[in-house]
C-alpha cells in the first residue's frame, strides 16, 4: 500500500509539471515541456498499470531519450530518410493512428454513459438471464460398470457414501473427502456427469452409474442452489465498458458509412 502511495504521488508530481519545467532546445529545434510531459504521462500510466513503482529518475531518463531522438531525427532528415517511400508511409501510418485514438478518446469523453442508462442495461440483462443454479454434489468414480452397480447396491443396503468413495473412488481429487466435489456450475463438469447432476433431487444417487472418458460415476447431489443476478453495482463498469464500446463501434460505422472509398 505504501509503494503504491508513494507511486500515485510520483506521477501526480510529473504530471503536474512540478518535477521538470521548461522546453529543449537541440541544435536550434525546441523539444516542448508539453511533448517531454505527454511521454512522461504515458509512461507513468503503463507502469501504473502495471503495479509497477514509478522510477523518480524517469523525468530525466525521458528527456535524456527525447534529445537523443532528436539528434538521430535530424540525422535521418539531413540524409534523407524521410523521403523514402516506405518511410514516408510508416510517418503518415503513424500520424493516422495517432489521431485516430485520440478522436476516439475526445468520443468517449464527451459521449459518457449515464447511470440511467446503465441502469436500464443491467435491467435487460437480468429479465434476458435464466437463473443460475450450483450444485453441491459428491461422487465415487471406478474403473468398470460392474464396480459401480455393486457400489450402488451397498448404498441401497445403507452403507455410509462417504466412507465408500474413501474406499473405493480412484478420483484422487476427491477421494480423500469422501467424493466431495464442492459447489460447482453443471456445466463445468464433462457432458454426462453435468446432465446427470441436473436430473437429481436434492439427496438423491444416481439409481444407474454415469459413463465418462474418466469411468463410471454415482453421483449425489447434496443441495442445490439459485445464485442471485449480481447487483447493479458490483457490475455497473463492465455494463458502461460494453456499453461504450458498442458506442465507439456504431460511431465508426456511421463515420464509414458516409465515407467515400474509391479503389
Amino acid at each position: 500500500m505504501k509503494k503504491t502511495l508513494i507511486a500515485g504521488a510520483i506521477a501526480c508530481a510529473l504530471l503536474s509539471g512540478a518535477v521538470m519545467a521548461g522546453d529543449l532546445v537541440v541544435n536550434g529545434t525546441t523539444i516542448s515541456q508539453a511533448r517531454i510531459d505527454a511521454v512522461l504521462q504515458t509512461m507513468t500510466a503503463q507502469a501504473q498499470a502495471q503495479g509497477q513503482q514509478v522510477d523518480p529518475r524517469l523525468p530525466e531518463m525521458v528527456r535524456e531519450q527525447m534529445i537523443t531522438a532528436e539528434i538521430l531525427r535530424q540525422e535521418a532528415m539531413r540524409k534523407g530518410i524521410d523521403k523514402q517511400p516506405d518511410v514516408k508511409a510508416e510517418l503518415q501510418n503513424a500520424e493516422a493512428m495517432t489521431l485516430a485514438n485520440h478522436l476516439i478518446k475526445e468520443f468517449v469523453r464527451t459521449s459518457p454513459i449515464s447511470e440511467s442508462d446503465a441502469r436500464a442495461e443491467y435491467d435487460k440483462l437480468k429479465a434476458a438471464t435464466p437463473p443460475k443454479k450450483t450444485y453441491h454434489a459428491q461422487h465415487i468414480l471406478v474403473k468398470t460398470e460392474a464396480e459401480a452397480n455393486t457400489i450402488i447396491a451397498s448404498l441401497k443396503k445403507g452403507k455410509p457414501f462417504a466412507a465408500l468413495a474413501k474406499e473405493k473412488s480412484i478420483d484422487p481429487g476427491s477421494k480423500g473427502n469422501g467424493g466431495d466435489l464442492g459447489w460447482n456450475d453443471a456445466s463445468t463438469f464433462v457432458g454426462p456427469f453435468g446432465d446427470a447432476l441436473t436430473h437429481l433431487a436434492k439427496g438423491q444417487i444416481t439409481s444407474k452409474p454415469v459413463q465418462t472418458q474418466y469411468g463410471w460415476h454415482i453421483i449425489k447431489l447434496d443441495d442445490v442452489r439459485t445464485e442471485e443476478f449480481p447487483p447493479f453495482d458490483s457490475v455497473r463498469a463492465q455494463i458502461e465498458q460494453q456499453m461504450q464500446s458498442q458506442r465507439v463501434d456504431q460511431y465508426i460505422n456511421d463515420l464509414k458509412a458516409k465515407a467515400k472509398v474509391q479503389q
